[in-house]
Order: C-alpha cells, then structure tokens, then sequence
C-alpha cells in the first residue's frame, strides 16, 4: 500500500465511536441509571406541566409566559439528545454511538442549545420593555413579535448547529474513535481530530457557537443593567415588576454560567469528572430545574396550578 493510501487510510472517519464516560462496575451503573430515570422523567413531567398551563390557563396568554412555553418545550427537546442515550449506556456493555449519530447528537444539542440562548435573551428584553417602557409594551411586544424572536430563536440555533455539524462530520479523525465523555459534545469531538487544516476548523465552530452564546449573553446583561437602573431610579412599583425577573435571573446563572466553564475554561485544567459534573448541569439539571425554578417562585405560576388541582378533584368527585 502506498504512503499516500495509508495517509487517506489515517485520516478517516471512523464508523463507531465509543464513549468513555461511565465507570463499568455494576453498582456504579444501577445508581446512573435509577437517577438519570428520575431525572429524565422529572424533566418531561415538569416542563409538560408548564406548557399545558400556558396553553390551557388564560391569566398566562401574556408574552412572558408565551416564551416560558416555548423555554418548556426547549428543554424537553434538550434533554431528550442526551438522556435516553445516556440511559441506555448506563446498562450496556459496548457503550458506542455511530459517527452518523455522532454528528446527530451533536447538531441538535447545538441545535437546541443555541435556540435555548437566544430565547433566554428574548426573554430577558421582554421584561426589559415591560419594566422600563410598560406604557408603550403591549405595542412594543405585540404577539407578531413574540412570534419572530421566537422564530428567530428557533432559525438561529438550527442554522448556526447545521454548520457546525458539517464542519465537524468532515474533520478527520486519524482512525481515533474514543470519546472521554458521557455523550457527543462538539469539544470532546474536536479532541480527537487531527488533520492539518483542524486548526482552523475549529476556529470556525468556535467562532459559530460564541456568536450565539455571547450574543445571547450580552443582550440579556444590557437588558438586566437597564432594568436594575429603573428599579432603582423609579422606587416600588418597580421593584415589584422586578420580582418577576428572578426566576429569568436565575436560570440564566445556571444555563450560562455552566456552559461558559465547560466551553471557555481550558480543558486541560480540568478532571475527567469536572467535565462530566459541567455537562450534566447545562446538559441535564438545568432542563430539569427550570420549571421546578419558575414554579416556585412565580405566584401566577402556582395560582395555575392550585386552579388545575382543584378542577381535576372536582371532575374526580363529580364522577
């Protein structure tokens, strides 16, 4: 065989890769899969219950609650890339993806990552208008606006996770097919590459999924900066509207600043189990917490639930 045909040969993609993320004693395995089950259906059953009271409850047909919707049905999308995987490998002995669904993986929890952002920023300039311009918000947010931020949200995550896809489906990977983590993360991927032009490669998906992440990130900090001035410019009415912002805030603490740690702090300076302890809380707490957070410290919230309690006791009693 020619020097040429080994290169090509070397420089291939592999068919399977294999995930190297579990620990293989039993026991170990059994906890994984008893708490990702618990987890995965905490996940669904909460973020279901949202979706169902925005649509069903008329006190929550207003924009904050149409994007918390939206967020709910995100995050059930978001945590069913990696989950059910992850469920089934906490069992398997060959824990292994295939490239094609490597690159799967990877576009729609890109896909649903970046929608993610960019509707926690939408989010947060909604209540940017409703705090600092609440004359002028039912123009300003009407609902062919709540619509296009949301499908600019969607568009924006599908177009940007698309590209990063290709790019990375066609990285060469020198025959190496082990991935050092719990499921296909772009960064994990982009270890095993080798080819020359990698490099920039990289660059590129870097420069793709910081373009989305920052920009959702700097939209939503000028926004709560305008909205801390006017709170404390304008005295109580104000900070009673702000109250509705803390569920938002702490969200967003949790979405961006885990995945700012796993994606922009060296790799290097961190353990195996660090990233994988990361990965799960952007990947798989924060989906789960996020209706558990707006449930809790959101009055109207609760108050539609109490409402559906009390209807579903009452059609029970009257059967």
């Amino acid at each position: 065989m020619s020097p040429k045909s080994l290169q090509r040969g070397n420089l291939s993609s592999p068919t399977m890769f294999l995930l190297l993320g579990f620990s293989s004693a039993y026991r170990a395995q059994v906890t994984l899969c008893l708490c990702f089950s618990l987890i995965y259906l905490v996940t669904v059953l909460g973020n279901l219950l949202i979706v169902s009271l925005v649509w069903l409850d008329a006190h929550l047909h207003s924009p904050m609650y149409f994007f918390l919707g939206h967020l709910s049905f995100l995050d059930i999308c978001y945590s069913s890339v990696t989950l059910p995987k992850i469920l089934g490998d906490s069992f398997s002995s060959q824990k292994t993806i295939s490239f094609v669904g490597c690159i799967t993986q990877i576009y729609f929890f890109l896909c649903f990552g970046g929608s993610e952002c960019m509707l926690l920023a939408a989010m947060a300039y909604d209540r940017y208008l409703a705090i600092c311009h609440p004359l002028h918000y039912p123009v300003l947010m009407s609902k062919k606006m709540c619509h296009c931020l949301v499908a600019v949200s969607w568009l924006g995550g599908s177009f940007s996770s698309l590209i990063q896809a290709f790019l990375t489906a066609h990285l060469p990977f020198c025959g190496s097919n082990m991935i050092n983590h719990l499921f296909c993360e772009l960064p994990f991927l982009l270890k095993a590459s080798c080819s020359p032009n990698a490099p920039l490669n990289k660059a590129a998906l870097y420069v793709l999924a910081g373009t989305i992440a920052m920009g959702s990130f700097l939209l939503t900090l000028v926004s709560y900066v305008h909205i801390i001035r006017a709170v404390l410019q304008k005295g109580a009415g104000t900070q009673r509207a702000f109250a509705t912002c803390t569920s938002h805030l702490t969200v967003v603490s949790l979405f961006f600043g885990a995945g700012a740690i796993a994606y922009l702090v060296p790799h290097s300076g961190r353990s195996k189990e660090m990233d994988e302890v990361l990965a799960l809380l952007y990947a798989v707490a924060t989906p789960m917490l996020n209706p558990i957070i707006y449930s809790l410290r959101n009055n109207e919230v609760k108050g539609a639930i109490r409402k559906a309690l009390r209807r579903r006791v009452l059609q029970m009693s009257a059967k």
